[in-house]
């Protein structure tokens, strides 16, 4: 029998769509029933694809961290985001598939509450990122999806490198395949992502006596995939990393030109690596000059083709049947029920789990701290944060409410990993902790704080918010970590 697999892509930017087709579409070759998800700016290549694809909630953090401001952050993405794990969970309920492979972090945090294994795919590592904000985003989901996901692959044009987190299955770049094998339409192909216009670069371009096809261009007719016109120009000119995949797939040189925090990131990384096939040129001038002496390309084979296999071969071997995963999940809860009792030693187990438990919460706090107490003297914050405090000047400014969803989120993700409650609100106070013990490095006057300060901040910040998210968790339900039938594989 034939396995239905659900895969899901990000909404930001058509990247994520056919980084995801590619993995759908060789999922389809070898048998799998497929069946797509995610919605925003890659609906139109899902379609051209001919996939009906399920919608659910569109969220962009992009449009609203980096294009707007905190406050929008929290008055429109975080809302947006808790409506699209419901959908999602409502939409896996519905089609109740064998798998779901996604690179979309809210597909991730509704796996485990519908019940389905769960494959993640992600390479935008806490590692890439130099804004705190940013890499304390990234470093909570990575972590997040690592914890839940059977297998977590990491596709990567670049060597192995510090930024590599332990756990991941490397594998090569995903492309989009077609059944044209080359197009030969131009000298120079310019793919700018949804962040990015490329118009003056290929005008440009065209006036040194380059023929340029211009993808972003309104004459452009989208197709189904790129890949076979970028195998037959010369050079590529982009921004993200799904064409950079491509143009690694397809031995094409590639001049990066990148826009959001995000493709930076990428850029630096492929830089400070010496990656073959590529150069970085971070103004459009550079660009042009770039285009002239194009890097050696270098081919790699297609990481698509990797997953697919892989996923199939792990649920032949260990997947549950639909009956079996509801007769693990009313198990599960009659567990669950169970635990909750008043006898000493169970109000002991429920507060503060085992010692093992207890000394990762402390570890994972400590580095948090660490994390945060860098990060805030490196820009010297510790004023503008204290200043943000209710407790400070009777007002809620947007970097307490940035750090107060930080900390809810940390108490939650610990709830929905089966932690016990001090375990999990120790961990959320890891970067209140950073933030307050950075005041002794402040030449201050008045107010003089107590050599307790931190842990007094700690109680009050990270103890009220991590205890919120921690019960919101818990009213979400547990994560079936210890009822999967098959541990993640080793790191390749």
């Amino acid at each position: 029998m034939q396995p239905t697999i659900a895969v899901a892509h990000y909404p930001e930017g058509a990247g994520h769509a056919t980084r995801m087709l590619a993995v759908g579409s060789e999922l389809e070759k070898r048998g799998a029933d497929v069946l797509m998800a995610g919605g925003g700016n890659g609906s139109e290549f899902v379609k051209l694809n001919g996939y009906d694809e399920f919608e659910p909630a569109t969220v962009n953090y992009i449009d609203t961290y980096q294009g707007g401001s905190m406050s929008h952050v929290l008055t429109e993405s975080v809302p947006a985001s808790a409506r699209r794990v419901a959908d999602y969970v409502d939409w896996l309920h519905r089609i109740d598939p064998d798998a779901l492979v996604t690179d979309d972090m809210f597909a991730a945090m509704a796996a485990p509450k519908a019940g389905v294994p769960l494959y993640v795919v992600k390479h935008d590592m806490p590692g890439l990122y130099r804004d705190p904000l940013e890499r304390a985003g990234a470093f909570f989901h990575t972590k997040f999806q690592l914890i839940t996901a059977r297998e977590f692959f990491y596709p990567v044009v670049c060597p192995a490198s510090e930024i590599d987190p332990t756990g991941v299955t490397r594998v090569p770049p995903i492309a989009l395949d077609s059944e044209k094998d080359t197009v030969d339409t131009a000298d120079i192909v310019c793919v700018p992502s949804h962040y990015s216009d490329f118009d003056r670069i290929a005008a440009q371009l065209e006036r040194q006596g380059y023929d340029v096809l211009n993808v972003g261009s309104e004459n452009w007719e989208a197709v189904p995939s790129l890949l076979p016109y970028i195998r037959g120009a010369d050079v590529v000119v982009c921004s993200g990393y799904s064409t950079i995949m491509d143009a690694a797939v397809a031995g094409t040189p590639c001049v990066i030109h990148p826009e959001t925090t995000e493709q930076q990131a990428v850029a630096e990384w492929i830089c400070r690596n010496g990656v073959a096939g590529f150069t970085v040129a971070n103004d459009a001038i550079d660009v042009l000059t770039a285009v002239q002496s194009p890097p050696e390309p270098s081919t790699y084979a297609n990481g698509g083709r990797e997953i697919a296999t892989t996923v199939l071969e792990d649920l032949r071997e260990a997947q549950p049947t639909t009956a079996d995963r509801a007769v693990t999940g009313s198990d599960t809860d009659r567990e669950q029920s169970a635990l909750w009792t008043d006898s000493p030693e169970s109000i002991s187990a429920q507060l503060l789990g085992g010692s093992k438990e207890l000394l990762g919460a402390a570890t994972g706090a400590v580095g948090l701290a660490a994390l945060i107490a860098q990060q805030v003297t490196a820009h010297s914050g510790y004023a503008a944060i204290e200043q943000s405090l209710p407790t400070y000047a009777g007002t809620v400014g947007e970097l307490f409410l940035l750090g107060s969803v930080l900390v809810f989120l940390l108490g939650l993700a610990g709830a929905r990993a089966n932690a016990s409650v001090v375990p999990s609100v120790l961990l959320a106070s890891g970067p209140v902790v950073g933030w307050a013990v950075t005041h002794w490095t402040v030449p201050m006057t008045e107010p003089r704080y107590a050599v307790t300060f931190p842990l007094e901040m700690a109680l009050l910040y990270g103890g009220t918010f991590g205890i919120l998210g921690y019960l919101v968790g818990c009213s979400l339900g547990q994560l079936p970590g210890t009822d999967r039938t098959k541990p993640r594989r080793s790191e390749h």
